[in-house]
């Protein structure tokens, strides 16, 4: 169930965006097991809203996630058995799945420390921008945990590549913003005085388009991970055609011919 006045994270909606963060700036904005889970379930209820159409994950006090918190979760989790420490891990996941799965385009607006589940948060966006400030860092390592965690190693791999993607797990080292760009995990840097309104641009940018057929995006992005040659082209056959019977298609025809900009409605 998705709720406009969360208690882990700040919630503002304007206009079909809903702008996130997490609301911890004197500790860098670390997780906990309680923002674990209403954020899962959050992006979970995604799927059911119409009223939202795009959302920033945005930073907050300079920083965008630390990760874990050390006290609240790394020490609680010493004490955990088996079953438990798997219920974690499991739970942990979920959030990733949620994101990838709740068919709205989510863009990350990372600023300062973006660490461990942190940067998995920006990692599983589709979209990724970020101030000169950011360090992003898979720091699992250093903790004496792999570098699997959360989807890092199905995921990472495909944005930055293979090599790459196990220098940053390996090492649990600091990627720069310059570098992050470089790579193709930032799809670009910006002040941090401009990151804000720099999102919010994209995100209306996206919020006034096609929304049923941005769904379709962003669902076949993920779908075709596991998908040969072959598949993908049916099935995107198959999702344009579906996309084809919509009002919005409809529409950016008529504007066209009328030599008018779409006005789409998401229908």
């Amino acid at each position: 169930m998705t709720t406009d006045t969360p208690t882990n994270f700040r919630l503002k909606l304007t206009d079909g965006v809903a702008e996130i963060s997490l609301d911890r700036p004197e500790r860098k904005n670390p997780l906990t097991f309680e923002s674990y889970a209403e954020l899962r379930d959050w992006f979970r209820g995604l799927v059911y809203r119409d009223d939202i159409k795009v959302v920033i994950f945005g930073s907050n006090g300079g920083n965008f996630c630390s990760g874990g918190d050390v006290f609240e979760i790394i020490g609680p989790l010493i004490d955990k058995d088996m079953k438990g420490l798997l219920a974690f891990t499991r739970m942990t996941g979920d959030l990733v799945k949620a994101i990838v799965n709740c068919g709205k385009p989510v863009i990350a607006a990372v600023d300062g420390v973006c660490a461990g589940a942190g940067a998995i948060i920006a990692m599983c966006s589709d979209l990724r921008m970020a101030t000169p400030e950011a360090k992003t860092a898979f720091l699992f390592n250093r903790v004496g945990l792999a570098g699997c965690d959360m989807g890092a190693c199905a995921i990472l791999p495909r944005i930055v590549g293979q090599g790459r993607a196990a220098d940053l797990l390996y090492t649990g080292r600091s990627m720069s913003a310059e570098e992050g760009e470089r790579w193709g995990f930032y799809n670009r840097v910006v002040a941090a005085s401009e990151i804000e309104d720099e999102a919010r641009k994209l995100a209306k940018r996206i919020a006034d388009g096609p929304t049923f057929a941005n769904m379709m995006t962003k669902t076949m992005l993920a779908q075709e991970w596991n998908m040969g040659i072959e598949q993908a082209i049916e099935a995107e056959a198959q999702a344009q055609a579906i996309c084809m019977q919509t009002e919005d298609f409809r529409r950016a025809y008529e504007a066209f011919a009328a030599k008018e900009k779409p006005v789409f409605e998401g229908n």
